[in-house]
């Protein structure tokens, strides 16, 4: 039922992998921290206290678990201020951190006691067959990228959750046996960190990218929501023409008048949107281009239904 030490680490890193696995919207993440996450413990003291009438496990049960909620809450909070997207995509920089995290877990839980479900928790939360099985998919069908994604995904959390564990076994001073010539060990030294920076290194330009376009949709969505909403009004879509830097916003309802819109315009630096011109869509234009998408939604589901039925 005690919260301290390992068993402390082992219940941040899956709240870590929880919340990872939350904003890369990956179910088997959730799962895998679930599996992880030694809350159970506490719990199932405070029945067994009640049960045998032993009233200082129940309270040493009752305070450990109020101690772990607490820092589940925290350990989520935290994470949740510091990441700037609401979801990402994989293989990614987030990948990176779910392996690390669930290296750590696994390297703590081997070295204790209370080992629990942490390495099968680790093994899906990590996702290491699947990406095989996608890039075999990705080999009999003929989609390169599917091989490469899904391999590169798989390497890198083979790569950090060996890496994990190679930082919390050298944290841990486990007893090392000695290289028998300087120069080999720092060759060794040199070839892990390598293959550590060249496996981190694409996650991290992918990572920055989405960062980018997430930051550039939120910004998006602030200025219409400051700039261009009024009560009667509402913003259907918007779009953006990359060629004519121009950015088109559909409104349906109470127009919006050209003054509102000029000074729109002028405050769209504040936005990061300098670069872009306004175009907003309303009144007749906007009914003709509602109509336009109707229809289009319409003959794509009749075909599909077509399809459908000849299949």
């Amino acid at each position: 039922v005690s919260f301290k030490g390992a068993n402390l680490w082992v219940l941040i890193f899956s709240f870590f992998i929880a919340s990872l696995g939350l904003n890369v919207n990956s179910t088997a993440v959730i799962i895998g921290a679930m599996l992880i996450s030694p809350l159970m413990g506490p719990i199932i003291g405070m029945g067994l206290a009640i049960g045998i009438n032993d009233l200082d496990l129940l309270r040493r049960s009752a305070k450990n678990f109020g101690v772990a909620t607490l820092i589940s809450v925290l350990t989520a909070t935290f994470y949740f201020l510091i990441t700037p997207l609401g979801e990402a995509q994989s293989p990614t920089l987030y990948d990176v951190l779910i392996a690390l995290c669930g290296g750590a877990a696994g390297i703590i839980a081997i070295c204790t006691k209370g080992k629990g479900n942490v390495i099968p928790g680790v093994a899906i939360a990590t996702a290491l067959m699947p990406p095989l099985c996608t890039a075999g998919y990705g080999l009999a069908t003929g989609h390169l990228l599917y091989f490469l994604g899904a391999f590169y995904l798989f390497f890198i959390n083979t790569v950090f959750i060996s890496f994990a564990t190679f930082l919390g076994v050298r944290l841990m001073h486990f007893q090392r046996r000695e290289f028998l010539s300087p120069d080999k060990a720092l060759r060794t030294k040199r070839i892990i960190m390598g293959i550590v920076l060249l496996t981190i290194i694409p996650s991290v330009l992918m990572t920055i990218g989405i960062v980018r376009r997430s930051i550039f949709d939120n910004n998006v969505s602030r200025f219409m929501k400051n700039e261009l909403s009024q009560a009667g009004t509402q913003l259907i879509s918007h779009s953006f023409d990359n060629d004519a830097k121009t950015l088109n916003v559909v409104a349906v309802g109470k127009e919006i008048n050209a003054a509102k819109q000029k000074e729109a315009v002028r405050r769209m630096s504040q936005y990061g949107l300098g670069k872009y011109s306004l175009e907003v869509i309303q009144g007749e234009r906007s009914g003709s281009l509602l109509r336009l998408n109707s229809q289009l939604s319409q003959a794509t589901s009749s075909r599909e239904d077509d399809r459908k039925q000849f299949l």
